[in-house]
């Protein structure tokens, strides 16, 4: 339990935090990998480098200091962010590094205004937030370990296809090299995968999502080759596509995440994507389709045109064979050649109207880049669809769809 004195302090750090919290977490990231360069082989280097993840450690921050004397608040997000820890093998001895780290950081940004009483305040602070987090991450690592098919770290997998399904989006079905059973997973989940690769100094490790349904002798992920100008996430995409071949090794930590559909519902279910982020949908389409036939689902997906829509027959088959399934398209740019889509532009909430059930207790799950995900968020609100009906998913650190104000 904290003292009374160290939960008042902390709460008066709130708004230096809102001002200050970025600039903290930056300087944080550099004293830690000066310090630390070992933990280059753990952290998202794309991430670091477009300012995500300092964004992402500066909110989950904040939200700590303002809830510190109700952390049970907080829980959702530890969860959240416990999930992706235990995918990139994230141990309790890193917890003390950070911590050194962070609060030097606070102390180098704030100056002579870090009094000694703020900094003694957020080691103590730091201290029992670390203790929840390893607690909830130690559940996690056991509970990946002990299913059935489940294992510690990072485990071997073979490449057994790779398949082209767009002119940016590649799947890779991957078998465990050891021909022992692979973990179940929920619909909308996914994998980190650890690479070494010719050049890179550091290991890099990418989370993506598994782009089938459960229950298979595979994994399944569907990658977009990110090539544009000094793109950080190049790095590993481009090695995907370019340098894996069939047979080559993957290492794959267990699946994890908590996003992901919920098949002990009924309720009406409404999957929205934007490019690449189709890939947990058409796991949670699969999933539906197979276990949950009677089940209204509607999908929707948005593609530049009909080039970089990736998995489009294999989502138009499972609706043509599964009753209560229905499936949008809406091209940005289409060719002269499309057709089979259902608008040109974006999703707004004018055309949203027109093709969403009606039952106002439907459940709504999207993914996709940031601007969509805001421009969808926007959407549904306009809709006055309940907050507790949404359900998103980052690729990556999380972000705040509230923050910036959206064009639909």
């Amino acid at each position: 339990m904290l003292q009374a004195r160290t939960i008042e302090i902390i709460k008066s750090t709130v708004p230096v935090l809102e001002v200050h919290g970025e600039a903290i977490t930056s300087r944080f990231y550099q004293l830690l990998f000066q310090k630390h360069p070992e933990l280059l082989n753990i952290f998202n280097h794309a991430n670091q480098k477009k300012g995500r993840q300092q964004a992402a450690l500066a909110n989950a921050v904040y939200a700590a200091a303002a809830n510190i004397d109700k952390l049970e608040a907080i829980i959702p997000v530890v969860k959240q962010i416990a999930h992706k820890h235990r995918s990139l093998g994230v141990q309790p001895e890193h917890y003390p590094v950070v911590g050194e780290n962070l609060l030097l950081a606070i102390k180098d940004v704030l100056g002579d205004a870090a009094t000694d009483d703020i900094i003694n305040a957020w080691a103590e602070a730091y201290g029992v937030i670390a203790d929840v987090f390893i607690g909830v991450e130690r559940e996690m690592y056991e509970e990946a370990e002990r299913q059935k098919g489940g294992w510690e770290g990072f485990r071997a997998f073979v490449v057994s296809e790779k398949v082209e399904e767009s002119s940016v989006i590649t799947s890779f079905y991957l078998k465990p090299q050891d021909g022992g059973p692979i973990a179940n997973f929920n619909p909308g989940q996914y994998v980190s995968v650890r690479m070494e690769i010719p050049g890179e100094k550091n290991t890099h490790v990418r989370q993506y999502s598994l782009s089938d349904a459960p229950g298979k002798d595979y994994y399944r992920i569907s990658v977009k080759k990110e090539t544009g100008l000094n793109s950080p996430d190049g790095v590993v995409s481009v090695y995907l596509h370019e340098g894996v071949k069939a047979g080559d090794v993957l290492y794959l930590s267990a699946p994890a995440g908590d996003f992901y559909l919920d098949t002990k519902s009924e309720k009406p279910a409404v999957l929205i994507s934007g490019g690449v982020g189709l890939t947990p949908m058409v796991s949670m389409l699969k999933t539906a389709a197979e276990r949950q036939p009677g089940r209204e689902i509607t999908f929707i997906h948005a593609a530049i045109n009909s080039k970089t829509h990736a998995l489009k027959d294999e989502v138009k088959k499972i609706a043509e064979n599964t009753e209560n399934i229905s499936t949008y398209f809406v091209y940005e740019k289409p060719l002269n050649e499309d057709f089979g889509y259902d608008q040109t532009g974006y999703i707004d909430a004018a055309w949203l109207r027109k093709v969403l059930p009606l039952n106002t207790d439907a459940v709504y799950y999207f993914c996709g880049p940031v601007p969509f995900m805001r421009a969808i968020n926007h959407a549904l609100q306009e809709l006055n669809i309940p907050k507790e009906n949404i359900h998103f998913e980052f690729f990556g650190p999380a972000s705040d769809l509230e923050k910036e104000k959206v064009n639909a």
